[in-house]
């Protein structure tokens, strides 16, 4: 099932599909490891669902979930 990043609940894991990002941000984001069929998992949601905790290749990063809707994952 197809989702985007920002609708997974936390614990929830799945597979990058496409990223439709632009600018800088997509260029830092998918040097850091946020590229086609990598491995993703949202860990934690904040408590007023902003930002979003993601783990992916061994480390973990905060995003914004404006940031996270342009991800598209494959949900397992």
């Amino acid at each position: 099932m197809i989702k985007k990043l920002n609708e997974l609940k936390a614990g929830q894991r799945g597979i990058i599909v496409s990223f439709k990002g632009k600018g800088d941000l997509k260029r830092y984001l998918m040097g850091m490891g946020f590229v086609k069929g990598a491995d993703i998992e949202l860990r934690r949601v904040a408590p007023l669902g902003d930002p979003v905790e993601i783990r992916i290749k061994g480390y973990s990063i905060s995003l914004r979930k404006e940031e996270a809707k342009n991800i598209e994952v494959n949900v397992k």
